[in-house]
């Protein structure tokens, strides 16, 4: 296995290593994510029959269509996935967490194909899908835009990728990190991370930052992002806009903005 690209950051390997025997617990560490995860497993249902011409009303409405769960963790939105009907594969760079997933899927009597690989590796071998869910993932790698390129790659001509992680503003970082993790304790110390010069920056990705693969194959006119907040429901609220969705089309030649 090939876990040495640039986008592995090993303090990120390790805080996760120590955590992931307490994915499924949901009174633990992340039982904020479990209840963020019926808000957005919802919302991925919905977007990808309304993409795909499905009714989001069926038993399994997503039977048929590949996912790809990039940072998979304990498999959490994996197995939500799953239970919709998708074939889905998940992945991550932390052991441990491969571990867990696959073990309780198992348990659970669900079909998944957990790998530990990183995006690159995977996209390098050619590997695509109808959708790919790269959820609270970006602000934990070292290399952005490499990582970012590699997602992009992964996704089908005409599919869709998911993105969410926590907005770069100051009320988020006083909701989600002092506020989540410091005062009310809701989340291990060090879940989040604020990069260099965030306050600065943009609130969401930059053109810079997923190289350019958003946009790929779209006229000009319709280069803009396009967010929608999903957080309303999650324990700390959507006041702060501590967590956005981003639902991303890929065209020919590589991943273009969708309307939202």
């Amino acid at each position: 296995m090939n876990l040495q690209h640039a986008s592995v950051d090993p303090e990120e390997v390790a805080y996760y290593s120590r955590l992931a025997d307490t994915w499924w617990d949901t009174a633990g560490p992340f039982w904020p994510l479990h209840r963020l995860n019926a808000l957005r497993s919802d919302y991925i249902r919905r977007v990808l029959c309304e993409a795909f011409d499905r009714d989001a009303g069926a038993p399994q409405p997503l039977e048929g269509l590949t996912l790809l769960d990039v940072g998979c963790g304990g498999g959490i939105l994996s197995e939500a996935m799953a239970k919709l009907g998708a074939s889905v594969d998940g992945i991550d760079v932390v052991e441990r967490n491969i571990v867990v997933a696959e073990h309780h899927a198992e348990g659970a009597g669900l079909p998944l194909r957990y790998e530990l690989v990183t995006a690159e590796a995977l996209a390098e071998r050619g590997a695509r899908y109808d959708a790919v869910l790269n959820m609270e993932v970006v602000e934990h790698v070292a290399d952005l835009p490499g990582f970012m390129q590699a997602c992009c790659a992964l996704v089908k001509p005409a599919g869709l990728m998911f993105i969410a992680t926590i907005n770069r503003t100051l009320l988020s970082y006083a909701f989600a990190i002092v506020g989540a993790e410091y005062v009310l304790r809701w989340l291990p110390r060090g879940t989040h991370h604020r990069r260099q010069g965030e306050p600065a920056q943009p609130p969401f990705l930059t053109d810079a930052e997923h190289g350019g693969q958003l946009h790929a194959g779209r006229p000009a006119r319709e280069r803009r992002p396009l967010i929608e907040d999903c957080a309303a429901s999650a324990p700390w609220g959507g006041a702060s806009g501590s967590t956005g969705v981003r639902r991303t089309r890929s065209d020919a030649g590589g991943c273009g903005a969708s309307e939202a």
